[in-house]
């Protein structure tokens, strides 16, 4: 049965439907980057939400500023811009469920008159966002943002005509001031440190370059909540829409699949309204930092240190990894010697617990979550999640192998070849970049970890930190990735 408005009451009756009338609910948040993450989580929370009679002005109009996000708007476009969210555990399939909270989707490249007039409209109070660690444009060697990028210069020379997120912002936000209409509140949904405060950062900076006084307004009127975002969203593949078509009888084109845990922690600052979204499990608290570090040190970064090895080794997906002994082992090591000491106790969270709770989230086989998911963007994702680990072991005097035997992995995953001779291509916008840093061997140490704006200044100054990355490279070399580890464990 195809998904769509007209078909809904004939799905499946284990299909679960939205308790709301469509054609009751009102736009109230634009969304910009949606994918899969966002369907399973802010549109998840906002749906939950409205089944409960609540939130029903508090609809989504998803943006895209990408050539590549017109499939994703055509193919939801195409069913009423309903979706399935398949949420999949050790039981298999625990709930299949259709979210009506998206209710349109607006493509910059189509009309970039007509997003900015939607950014711009009374009824918008808040835009969230999911745009990557690397769509902040901020340099992670100084905190700077990159003024330079050529997208940036285009933005700030053609005000009107933006292409980039900062311009199509800042050129509501302006319309909104002369408007007299009250500001949105602006919240990032991505997984960075601090992420309220990166994107004020970056909007602030660009918005200073185009009109200092339009930069001031935004300064007293647009809030950035800092949040921690969690929930295991792997790749929508083939084999999973065949599985829902398969077992529940639901043609979707792009359904989202994702585990059954799901966690938002947020801080309450919104300056134009909210969804009362504490009532349907999201956390809200006054300061958002150490549940933030706990998650990004502890799952992101534990990603990272399964990824590239799990790669090299061979293996496709995040549950094959735990699947060898070795690897729950190291990631055990990692987690509690590494990172656990450098947290502080973060309010109603058992860390041990929490610890467990993600090997047994790794280990779901059932969502298959794609290696070249987690892979993917590393020049981005190291200084966000391991880069804070390493500094904070150098600067104590503690054992790095560990911590090393992540970047090395990286290094060699790089080359783009296994360790059983299959050839992969690597995502990354710096890819050219990052991969010409590993031709020579012998100069990897000197190059790789001399990239400021990937590894910062404390790493290549370290010598053990250097000496152990070196170790760790030449042993993936000489004996591969399962022979490192019993000797980086004993």
């Amino acid at each position: 049965m195809k998904l769509n408005k007209q078909n809904l009451n004939r799905l499946a009756p284990e299909v679960v439907l939205p308790a709301y009338a469509l054609g009751d609910t009102r736009q109230g948040i634009a969304h910009i980057g949606v994918g899969g993450f966002h369907r399973a989580h802010q549109a998840f929370y906002t749906d939950a939400l409205m089944n409960t009679g609540e939130g029903l002005d508090w609809a989504i109009c998803g943006v895209g500023l990408r050539a590549e996000d017109r499939r994703a708007r055509d193919d939801l476009k195409d069913q009423d811009y309903l979706f399935t969210l398949f949420e999949l555990g050790d039981s298999d399939a625990t709930e299949v469920r259709v979210i009506g909270a998206l209710r349109d989707m607006l493509l910059a490249e189509d009309d970039a008159r007509a997003l900015i007039d939607k950014l711009a409209s009374p009824e918008i109070r808040i835009v969230s966002l999911t745009i990557t660690e690397g769509g902040y444009c901020i340099d992670d060697s100084n905190g700077e943002f990159m003024a330079y990028l050529p997208q940036i210069q285009h933005d700030l020379a053609h005000p009107d005509t933006p292409k980039t997120v900062f311009g199509f912002l800042c050129a509501a936000l302006a319309r909104r001031r002369a408007a007299g209409t009250v500001a949105f509140t602006l919240m990032s949904c991505d997984n960075l440190p601090h992420n309220g405060a990166v994107t004020r950062k970056a909007l602030l900076a660009f918005a200073a370059l185009l009109d200092s006084e339009l930069r001031d307004w935004i300064d007293a009127n647009v809030s950035f909540p800092n949040a921690m975002v969690d929930r295991i969203t792997p790749m929508t593949s083939t084999r999973h829409r065949l599985q829902l078509a398969d077992q529940h009888g639901l043609d979707d084109a792009w359904p989202v699949v994702c585990e059954p845990f799901v966690q938002w922690v947020l801080e309450d600052k919104f300056v134009n309204g909210r969804p009362a979204w504490e009532k349907v499990g999201v956390q809200f608290t006054d300061d958002v930092t150490p549940y933030e570090e706990m998650k990004i040190k502890l799952l992101n970064g534990s990603h990272l240190a399964l990824t590239y090895l799990g790669f090299l080794k061979g293996y496709r997906f995040v549950h094959e990894t735990m699947n060898d002994p070795l690897f729950v082992r190291y990631i055990h090591a990692y987690m509690d010697l590494d990172v656990t000491p450098q947290l502080a106790p973060v309010p109603g969270i058992d860390l041990s617990e929490y610890k467990n709770t993600l090997v047994a989230r790794f280990s779901n086989q059932a969502i298959a979550d794609q290696l070249e998911r987690v892979c993917s963007d590393g020049s981005s994702k190291f200084p966000k999640f391991t880069v804070p680990t390493i500094n904070r072991l150098i600067a104590e005097g503690r054992e790095t192998k560990r911590a090393a035997l992540v970047v090395a992995a990286w290094a060699l995953y790089l080359k783009g070849v296994d360790e059983n001779g299959e050839t992969y291509s690597i995502a990354d916008p710096r890819a050219a970049f990052c991969q010409a840093l590993v031709v020579d061997d012998v100069l990897i140490a000197q190059r790789l970890l001399a990239v400021e704006e990937i590894f910062g200044t404390a790493i290549a100054r370290s010598p053990e930190f250097v000496a152990a990355f070196e170790w760790c490279c030449n042993s993936l070399r000489e004996v591969g990735v399962s022979r490192t580890l019993e000797r980086v464990l004993a």
